[in-house]
């Protein structure tokens, strides 16, 4: 693998959050997959494509992709080292002639040139630290009319889980430092709409459109067991760490969870906790 650009989210996804993500992929699938048929519907993939799937994480996406492209191929990549790891394993047994994993760079990975069909992605392109890098890179491993697919957050004031956070920040001594996670490049760095057309036409892709998604996730089978599977996502744990650097006791853990906890419970049902993501389904060709 060539030495990453994006350093920050390199390390990031090769660490605490990779292998938190890599450790509850099944659980960040339930609380995604919802925006799976929107995603393959956008990507119209043929039976004989072969598929790029970006961010592909656990590799959900990716074996899908495979599915759609039976006769075809999919080729997942990331950054992340645990991830890759984990999709590779489940992936055992399957094709391995059609389906594989690379780890890499979007922005600089040395992607053979007009080799895909189809690229895809579930919220893997808003951590690009140069993102017309990256679509670029993206662009030129399509074959001329070859064919961008790919859903990324949108406005985070319409995502149920994000109000959650706010909730919680509100309930809890915390600094004004505490937003940081959520404002700014990174999650939300697409949730532009005029931001995803800049960026994709620099990258020389042509026929952009966005259209607002939504899908529910599933978050856990109570209050209790969604505050203990977000508690390890990188914001709350950006929370607890804020918490236990100020006062430690009680344990920025034990609050966080508490304050989680309290504010999940209003959409406690007895399918579960379900909370609505806002996105954007973006797709492009190159010319």
């Amino acid at each position: 693998m060539r030495t990453p650009v994006n350093t920050a989210q390199t390390q990031a996804w090769n660490g605490d959050e990779g292998r938190h993500w890599s450790d509850r992929h099944d659980r960040w699938d339930a609380v995604n997959q919802g925006f799976d048929p929107l995603l393959l519907a956008a990507a119209a993939i043929a039976p004989e494509d072969r598929v790029l799937d970006i961010g592909c994480g656990a590799g959900h996406t990716t074996r899908r992709a495979a599915e759609a492209a039976a006769r075809g191929s999919a080729l997942g990549l990331d950054l992340s080292a645990p991830m890759l790891e984990r999709a590779r394993a489940l992936t055992a047994g399957q094709d391995t002639a059609r389906i594989a994993f690379e780890q890499g760079d979007a922005q600089i990975h040395p992607l053979p040139t007009a080799a895909f069909d189809v690229a895809i992605s579930r919220f893997g392109t808003m951590f690009f630290e140069d993102p017309v890098a990256a679509f670029t890179n993206i662009a030129r491993a399509l074959r001329p009319g070859g064919r961008l697919a790919f859903v990324c957050m949108a406005d985070p004031a319409r995502t149920e889980w994000v109000r959650v956070l706010d909730r919680v920040r509100a309930a809890l001594p915390l600094p004004p430092q505490a937003a940081a996670p959520l404002t700014g490049p990174g999650m939300f760095s697409l949730a532009d709409p005029a931001e995803i057309h800049r960026v994709l036409d620099a990258a020389a892709l042509t026929d952009i459109r966005t259209e607002p998604a939504e899908a529910h996730g599933h978050f856990g089978r109570d209050a209790a067991d969604a505050a203990d599977h977000l508690l390890g996502s990188g914001p709350a744990r950006h929370l607890v760490d804020l918490l236990d650097r100020t006062d430690p006791a009680p344990t920025g853990t034990d609050r966080v969870r508490a304050a989680l906890t309290t504010a999940l419970a209003p959409h406690a049902r007895p399918d579960g906790v379900r909370l609505r993501t806002a996105a954007w389904l973006v797709t492009a060709t190159r010319a």
